[in-house]
């Protein structure tokens, strides 16, 4: 609140006039302005709504303005509220999407570690069904082979391959759901980088508005 001045014409004093053509940077006020008695009621911050300024004027007194100062005060308050409560939500929703793509990129990266793990076994179930048909095959051209050097080698090998044989077909016929290691921060990056390429290349993406 402030206190309003009346504007008057200035007149020039003789000492004005001399100093004025004495010295050339002395410039001589336009208008005088003296106290008015009159009370200005400025407010600042927020968003203005029907004003931001009440002068005390003689058809209207500042008090009977007070009614909408306080009005403008609470429309004020209210916008500033309701400012406050959006960023918190809009933060809120940041930090709920965060954990959303955290946790996608960690059920992505189990994925692709269990796909990655199933194509190994899926690799090594054929080759024990190859490994199993050669062994079956050396078998077969062994039996009718009279004892001796020859076969005895080739028993020697029957023995290993079966022996790796055997190896390779628990590991087949035995999979269990794999845990994947703890992933670094550049995995999830690369991950969450791969998601966000997808979504922004995708043909749904393209056809909203």
């Amino acid at each position: 609140m402030s206190v309003k001045a009346d504007q008057a014409q200035h007149i020039p004093t003789d000492k004005e006039r001399a100093d004025a053509t004495k010295h050339t940077w002395m410039r001589i006020p336009r208008f005088d302005y003296t106290p008015a008695n009159r009370l200005r009621f400025i407010l600042r911050g927020g968003t203005p709504h029907r004003g931001t300024e009440w002068a005390d004027l003689d058809s209207r007194p500042l008090e009977d303005q007070l009614p909408e100062i306080i009005q403008e005060v609470n429309l004020r308050g209210e916008a500033a509220e309701r400012n406050r409560r959006a960023e918190a939500q809009a933060e809120e929703a940041a930090l709920q999407y965060q954990e959303n793509a955290r946790r996608n990129a960690h059920a992505a990266y189990t994925h692709a570690y269990r796909v990655k793990r199933l194509e190994e076994q899926t690799a090594t179930w054929h080759e024990a069904k190859r490994l199993s048909e050669y062994v079956t095959a050396v078998r077969e051209r062994a039996t009718p082979l009279t004892p001796g050097h020859e076969r005895t080698e080739i028993k020697e090998w029957l023995t290993f391959a079966e022996a790796h044989l055997q190896e390779l077909i628990d590991t087949a016929t035995t999979p269990t759901l794999p845990t994947p290691p703890t992933p670094s921060s550049a995995d999830l990056a690369t991950l969450l980088a791969q998601k966000a390429f997808a979504n922004r290349t995708s043909p749904h993406s393209q056809m909203r508005p």
